[in-house]
């Protein structure tokens, strides 16, 4: 411009400088696709690691859970332990080659060892019947006698599936006991009533044929119907009395157990001097305990009686009650009587039980005493033991707690 001129431009040299226009797009797609290619690898990088996150979290919380419920095992497989093992019944599995699987502590002592297999198993019946419920899949059960000590079992084996069988064993001895007893009492009782009520009849039936015609023999017969009578009034009210004590007493007394003592002496001293036996007493302080009034009368009631009953004319009886700090109150009703054969020291407070029945009949006791005695012991938390001597005497002595 200032009157300069420039060089001509040479268009073919920027041509050659320059790519050709028509190759443009061919370098955007493949620049596209090498972007497109580069998110999708990222993009699958990405998805890759995620799931592997995934995996990762899904295999954790399936490790979780197998520990927990592996833990939950445990804890079932202990409590179950724990539970058949502080069982009073015996558990014995034995597995399908007859070898012990299991066995608790309870069965130890029901069956004095535990079996290493069925071929130890004793008695002999018993390991039969485990064979026979393996072979046959039922269930059998049955009743053995152990001695050393005396004992009863009941068993009922069960199978347990491929061959194994399952025994569970349970001491029935006190049931046994106490059936035993139950029948006795009923037979007994039957028998207590039975004799009176016949006695009664057949005095009454021979009171009408004399009564006009001999009435000397009348009189005597009528008094024999009063003595029965009385004797039957008496067994039914120590039956009521006993059954009423088996349901336990009412202790929401405070009783001056000397001062109930004394009355009870005062009122036997008639029965005593009839038959010829010395009653004392000895129960100088004030003995306070809570109970039944009713029921602690009826206690010393009993063995101031019997102990007038066994004593012959001459001898003595002493009662006295003492309250040692520490040790509780005594009662003791000791006397000079015709004792009692030691073995049957364990068998006097059963009911029923006499040691000389035509005595006791002749005396008017119903057998039913030392039980209701036993049973007023025990009913106000002590308990009663005797000591005797075979012709020198016996000692009854009740332990009752003081009261707080």
């Amino acid at each position: 411009m200032n009157g300069e001129r420039r060089a001509p431009i040479d268009v073919n040299a920027l041509r050659t400088l320059s790519p050709p226009m028509d190759s443009e797009p061919i370098v955007l797609v493949a620049l596209l696709v090498a972007v497109a290619c580069a998110i999708g690898a990222v993009g699958a990088a990405f998805t890759a690691r995620r799931r592997l996150r995934h995996a990762e979290d899904e295999a954790a919380r399936s490790v979780e859970e197998l520990a927990r419920r592996e833990a939950s095992t445990r804890e079932e497989r202990a409590v179950q332990d724990l539970i058949l093992r502080s069982m009073q019944e015996g558990v014995l599995l034995f597995d399908a080659a007859h070898d012990t699987a299991f066995a608790n502590a309870a069965l130890e002592r029901h069956l004095g060892a535990e079996p290493a297999s069925v071929s130890q198993l004793y008695p002999v019946d018993l390991r039969e019947a485990v064979r026979r419920v393996a072979a046959e899949g039922t269930t059998i059960t049955m009743e053995i006698e152990r001695t050393l000590p005396d004992r009863w079992l009941r068993v009922t084996a069960t199978p347990a599936g491929e061959g194994a069988v399952l025994l569970v064993v349970t001491d029935v001895t006190d049931a046994r006991r106490t059936d035993a007893v139950r029948r006795d009492f009923v037979a007994n009782a039957s028998h207590e009533l039975k004799t009176p009520a016949a006695s009664i009849q057949a005095v009454a039936e021979t009171l009408r044929s004399v009564v006009d015609t001999d009435p000397e023999a009348a009189h005597r017969f009528a008094a024999q119907l009063e003595r029965e009578a009385l004797r039957l009034s008496r067994i039914v009210a120590d039956l009521l009395d006993l059954s009423r004590l088996e349901t336990g007493s009412e202790l929401e007394d405070r009783v001056r157990l000397d001062a109930l003592v004394r009355e009870e002496v005062e009122r036997s001293n008639d029965r005593a001097r009839e038959g010829g036996v010395s009653l004392s007493v000895d129960a100088p302080n004030s003995v306070t305990v809570t109970g039944s009034a009713r029921d602690l009368s009826l206690l010393v009631r009993n063995l101031i009686d019997n102990a007038i009953r066994y004593t012959k004319p001459g001898g003595s009886v002493e009662v006295s009650v003492t309250h040692a700090p520490g040790t509780g109150i005594s009662l003791v009703v000791r006397d000079t009587g015709v004792g009692i054969p030691r073995r049957e020291l364990d068998r006097i407070f059963e009911r029923f039980y006499r040691v000389d029945r035509a005595r006791s009949r002749e005396t008017g006791g119903t057998g039913l005493g030392l039980a209701i005695v036993r049973h007023v012991a025990e009913n106000h938390g002590g308990s009663v033991e005797v000591r005797s001597e075979l012709g020198a005497g016996s000692s009854f002595t009740v332990h009752l707690p003081a009261l707080a």
